[in-house]
């Protein structure tokens, strides 16, 4: 049986351990993203850390802009699906498989394929994919979403997810769900009605 201490060195091992895992995580995907070709940051070359306009050339190029609340969201789904592993697999390994997850979004959606079908199906007719820091920005949304989920439990999750689409939806007319179908299977009169 282990003593008290041994438990705590043990513990700050694993989360040594941890967040290490989550830094070599974030450092591929912002190399891979260099290697495909991604900027740094915005090319206008601005040091404000947001923007705000999703119809301007500098969406997805700052740390935040308004589609970091769908990362955020990434991190509650996350969190929800990750819950039916079996128990044997710890907690730092669920919450590291959704950094993972996020990280390779993030760079299948900065491929060419996926860029071209976002501006061919969706209202992102000037997207060009994410600066390696929006991309960072949205990792970070993704982590905190995940463990928000976890603070928050189930019910209050769904609530805090639904809750986070309708202002989304009321404020820049799309939503995790939405740039999903569209994506997926774009309707018409939906582009139609985001374009305003």
């Amino acid at each position: 049986m282990l003593t008290e201490e041994q438990q705590k060195e043990i513990a700050a091992t694993d989360s040594q351990r941890l967040r290490l895992s989550i830094f070599a995580v974030s450092m591929a995907m912002a190399i891979i993203l260099y290697l495909m070709g991604q900027p740094l940051w915005c090319k206008c070359g601005g040091l404000s850390p947001w923007s705000w306009d999703i119809w301007s050339s500098h969406n997805s190029q700052h740390l935040v802009d308004p589609y970091f609340f769908t990362h955020v969201l990434h991190g509650v789904v996350f969190c929800g699906l990750l819950y039916w592993l079996p128990g044997r697999v710890s907690e730092a390994s669920r919450f590291l498989t959704a950094v993972v997850l996020e990280a390779g979004w993030e760079i299948l959606e900065n491929s060419p394929t996926i860029i071209e079908r976002y501006r061919a199906a969706t209202i992102s007719k000037d997207y060009f994919g994410d600066s390696i820091m929006n991309s960072a920005g949205d990792l970070i949304a993704c982590i905190v979403g995940y463990l928000l989920a976890r603070r928050l439990g189930f019910r209050n999750s769904i609530v805090f997810f639904l809750l986070t689409e309708l202002i989304l939806l009321l404020t820049i007319r799309d939503s995790l769900l939405l740039n999903v179908l569209m994506l997926v299977w774009p309707v018409e009169a939906i582009k139609w009605w985001q374009m305003g």
